[in-house]
C-alpha cells in the first residue's frame, strides 16, 4: 500500500510543478490569471464497515486546479484601443460565431475594420443608432468605420454679441460693405452647404438712431438670395431703454415670434468659369438658417460678439479614436467633429473559476460557471475601462519561486517513501 501513497504523492508534486512552472512561464501574459493545485487526502472505504476509524490514509488526489481572478496591475501603454478591465468582468469575443470571455485587451482592427484581438477573435459589444445614441441590449462585433463623415448643412447660428450704445452714426450713408464709414461694427461666421461647402456669412451693424441699429447681410460678399447682386439682406434691430432687445424686423429675412431671423432662400453660390457668383449645385439646409440674435444687447461698452456657435461642418475622415471608462468608442474627425461608434460590452459570471480554460488567455461558458451576465462598463457590477492600457498578469513571482521549492522538496519526500517501501521489503525477501 505504501507505495501507492508514495506514487500519489509523487503524481500530486508533479501536479504541483506543472502549475507552478505555467504561472512562472506566463508571469509576462497580458491578462493571465494564475492558478493553484488543490489536493485532498484519501481513505479506504468498507461497503459494510465505513471508513477505519483509525485507519491510515491511501495517499493524495489531486481535487483541482483553480484560477485565481485577482485583479493585476494596469500599465499603461498609449495605443488607442489597449483596454483593461478595472474591477470585475470579461471582453466578450467572437471565434468564428463562438463567444470566448477575456481579460487580455490587446485589440487592433483586421482590413475590415473590425476590432480584433491577436487571434482574429472580434471584439462585441453595442453598436449606435442614426442618431449616435448606444443600441443596448443587442451584442454585435465592433467596427472602427473609416468611411468619411457626411457634411451637415447649416440649419441654426446663434449669436451673443453687445452694440454699443454711445456710438455715433455713421459718417457715410448709405451702407458700403467697402466703406468701413458707412457702418460700426462687423463680423463674419463660416456657414456650410449640403455638399459641405464652406462659405462666409458677414454681418454689418450700423447705429441709425437713439436705441436702433441697422443689420446688412452678405454671404461670400454677394445678396444671399441672389449670388449676382450685391446688395445685402438688411434687418432693424430695436432696443429698450435698459439696452436689451425690444423686437427685431426685416423685409429680407423672415422674423419669429421669438424675434430669430431665418434666411429661408439662401442660395449657395462660388465663382463659375467666366469669374462670376452663381449657383455651385448644392442647396441650404432644408428649413433655411436660423440666426439667433435674442441674446443681443445694446450696452455702453465696445461692440463685440462674445458667443457664437453654428451647427453645420464639412466632409470628413477619421483622425483619432478615444474610450472612456464606460466603454465608448468615440471618433474624432478632421472636420473636427466627434461621434460614439460603439460600445464595449463586458460579462460577468456567478462562478468565474467555472469557467472552462480555452488557450490564448480565453475562457469559455460552462454549466459550472453559469450563463453570463452582459451589460456595459461602470454599470451593475461591472468594472471600469482604462483606455490606452493592458492588466498584467496576476503571478506573483516570488511566491511561485517558493512554491516550486515546496514542490521540489515534497517530490523528493514521497520518492523518499518509495524507496523506504522497497528497502523493506527487500528485508522481508530475504528472511523468508
Amino acid at each position: 500500500m505504501s507505495f501507492n501513497v508514495g506514487l500519489s504523492g509523487l503524481n500530486a508534486a508533479n501536479t504541483a510543478l506543472n502549475v507552478t512552472g505555467n504561472n512562472i512561464a506566463n508571469v509576462a501574459t497580458t491578462g493571465f490569471k494564475s492558478s493553484r493545485a488543490e489536493f485532498g487526502d484519501v481513505y479506504a472505504n468498507s461497503l459494510f464497515l465505513g471508513s477505519a476509524k483509525n485507519g491510515a490514509g491511501t495517499g493524495v488526489t489531486t481535487e483541482q486546479v483553480s484560477q485565481q481572478f485577482t485583479q493585476g496591475t494596469i500599465t499603461s501603454t498609449g495605443a488607442s484601443l489597449d483596454m483593461a478591465i478595472n474591477g470585475n468582468g470579461f471582453f466578450i469575443t467572437s471565434d468564428n460565431g463562438n463567444k470566448v470571455y477575456t481579460r487580455a485587451g490587446a485589440f487592433g482592427t483586421d482590413n475590415a475594420g473590425n476590432i480584433v484581438d491577436a487571434n482574429g477573435a472580434k471584439l462585441m459589444g453595442y453598436s449606435v443608432d442614426a442618431d449616435g445614441k448606444v443600441v443596448a441590449g443587442v451584442l454585435t462585433t465592433l467596427k472602427v468605420d473609416t468611411s468619411a463623415l457626411a457634411p451637415k448643412a447649416t440649419d441654426t447660428l446663434s449669436e451673443t454679441l453687445n452694440l454699443n450704445s454711445t456710438s455715433s452714426t455713421p459718417s457715410v450713408s448709405p451702407f458700403d460693405a467697402a466703406d468701413t464709414n458707412s457702418y460700426n461694427y462687423t463680423f463674419s461666421t463660416d456657414i456650410f452647404d449640403s455638399q459641405g461647402n464652406s462659405h462666409t456669412l458677414t454681418q454689418y451693424f450700423a447705429k441709425t438712431d437713439t436705441n436702433e441699429w441697422s443689420m446688412y447681410v452678405t454671404v461670400d460678399g454677394v445678396n444671399p438670395g441672389n449670388p449676382a447682386s450685391t446688395v445685402p439682406y438688411s434687418a432693424t434691430l430695436s432696443f429698450n431703454s435698459d439696452g436689451s432687445l425690444a423686437s427685431s424686423t426685416s423685409s429680407d429675412l423672415t422674423v419669429d415670434t421669438t424675434g430669430k431671423f431665418t434666411m429661408s432662400d439662401w442660395v449657395p453660390a462660388a465663382k463659375n468659369a467666366a469669374g462670376d457668383m452663381a449657383s455651385n449645385g448644392s442647396v441650404a439646409a432644408t428649413a433655411g438658417v436660423t440666426i439667433n440674435m435674442t441674446q443681443t444687447t445694446s450696452y455702453n461698452t465696445s461692440s463685440a460678439t462674445t458667443a457664437k456657435t453654428q451647427n453645420g461642418y464639412a466632409t470628413g475622415s477619421l483622425s483619432s479614436l478615444t474610450i472612456d471608462n464606460e466603454g465608448n468608442l468615440f471618433g474624432t474627425y478632421s472636420n473636427g467633429q466627434s461621434k460614439t461608434i460603439g460600445q464595449v460590452a463586458l460579462a460577468n459570471f456567478a462562478n468565474v473559476q467555472g469557467l472552462t480554460p480555452n488557450g490564448n488567455t480565453g475562457w469559455r461558458e460552462s454549466a459550472a460557471s453559469g450563463v453570463p451576465v452582459v451589460g456595459a462598463p461602470a454599470s451593475g457590477t461591472m468594472g471600469t475601462l482604462t483606455a490606452g492600457a493592458l492588466e498584467d498578469s496576476n503571478v506573483d513571482l516570488t511566491a511561485e519561486l517558493v512554491n516550486l521549492i515546496k514542490a521540489q522538496s515534497n517530490y523528493q519526500a514521497n520518492a523518499k517513501t518509495i524507496s523506504t517501501e522497497s528497502t523493506i521489503m527487500q528485508t522481508i525477501i530475504q528472511m523468508t
